[in-house]
């Protein structure tokens, strides 16, 4: 397969990302974007050198030069652009949550399954850190034992004060949830993929710090700090916190908390897997270094490095040791992982996928739903209890 054409779909903050790892990537060709805000796009195209800038979501759809759309758009939309990018023959690659619950999810899982030829995957890019992709593969080769426990969290400040508002606390644009879908699913996705196992059964709490915010009558941009008087207060439904207990379908156990409102916490992830021989812990703050915990010998601290890298996770590191590489780079790299899968020929079924699909993004959601239903009745629940018929 030659080099392709790309379109990308949103052009904020986490757009502008994407366009940013586009050009990372060898042999894409970034010839289109579009957004509601028209001057926006007019700008970043003008900013970024992109030849082409639709008014509309279905302007870009219909130019057959473009092979992949990247869905950029707010929650709300991630269910219309995907299903228009796999009904045009467009591969996908979309920002999380997959869609706004799992009804959704479903439908769309069922239309990319009559598109066989489409390649659809979703950015959950923390797990294509070299050291996650070498943990992963470290504990599939045994390395720490069986595994026990995973537990950690992540935790952000952002939405810590009645002051602080964002269209991602409004369900209308957010969906079911807003801490667990929008970085807890991060978390979850984590422990499943370095432990190459899957959440079953969930008890959790949840928690909105301020049933009231103060929301700003003039557009307020994601992490802005507002200190905007005119304002309109509203109720809140939607968690700033959740914490629970977590059983896996290997038999382990897990603990994890995600917070929107912990300060000083600006991303913060922090995972521990320990097993009968030994633990692996990954601190995204630290994300060039990892530490293997061990019983009857010294502790280690190590250093990301291409050259003592498992084989397998050596192809999504760059820089030599002591350079650190960081969440940019591992956006790239869950990238490459999607291309890569996509120039070779593959189709979804052909080998296991490194990026994240739309199978996984689906029980991503099951599991956002099982959590909420299960701090509402308070008791234990199954995904099974939520996966939609």
């Amino acid at each position: 397969m030659g080099r392709l054409n790309v379109g990308v779909i949103g052009v904020g903050f986490i757009g502008i990302s994407h366009v940013d790892a586009i050009r990372r990537v060898s042999n894409l060709n970034l010839i289109a974007v579009a957004d509601s805000n028209v001057e926006l796009a007019k700008q970043k195209a003008q900013e970024y050198n992109i030849p082409k800038c639709y008014d509309s979501i279905d302007e870009l759809m219909a130019d057959n030069s473009i092979d992949v759309i990247h869905n950029c758009t707010p929650n709300n939309l991630h269910f219309e652009v995907n299903i228009k990018a796999i009904k045009a023959g467009k591969h996908v690659f979309s920002e999380k949550p997959l869609t706004m619950d799992v009804k959704e999810s479903s439908e769309l899982l069922a239309i990319l399954k009559q598109h066989p030829n489409v390649v659809a995957g979703v950015n959950y890019c923390y797990r294509m850190n070299p050291l996650v992709q070498d943990a992963k593969n470290r504990i599939t080769n045994g390395e720490i034992g069986k595994p026990l426990f995973i537990h950690g969290s992540y935790l952000q400040d952002w939405l810590l004060y009645d002051t602080d508002y964002n269209w991602r606390i409004d369900p209308e644009y957010t969906g079911i949830s807003r801490a667990i879908g929008d970085i807890g699913t991060h978390w979850l996705d984590l422990a499943q993929t370095m432990t190459s196992a899957k959440i079953i059964d969930v008890c959790a709490n949840t928690v909105i710090v301020h049933p009231k915010r103060k929301k700003p009558n003039n557009v307020t941009e994601t992490f802005a700090v507002n200190d905007d008087d005119d304002y309109t207060e509203v109720n809140i439904v939607t968690e700033d916190y959740c914490g629970a207990l977590l059983k896996f379908d290997n038999g382990a156990s897990g603990v994890f908390q995600c917070s929107q409102a912990s300060a000083g916490r600006k991303c913060f992830i922090d995972i521990e897997v320990d097993g009968t021989e030994a633990s692996y812990q990954w601190n995204h703050e630290h994300g060039d270094r990892m530490w293997k915990g061990l019983r009857n010998a010294n502790n280690e601290e190590i250093m990301r490095n291409p050259n003592l890298m498992t084989p397998e996770a050596a192809q999504y590191t760059y820089l030599a040791a002591g350079h650190p590489e960081g969440w940019n780079d591992a956006f790239t790299y869950n990238l490459k992982a999607y291309y890569d899968f996509l120039m070779s020929g593959k189709k979804h079924g052909d080998s296991t996928e490194d990026f994240a699909t739309f199978d996984d993004a689906h029980y991503l959601m099951c599991l956002t739903e099982a959590l909420l239903k299960s701090a509402r009745e308070e008791r234990w629940v199954s995904v099974d209890e939520v996966e939609f018929k």
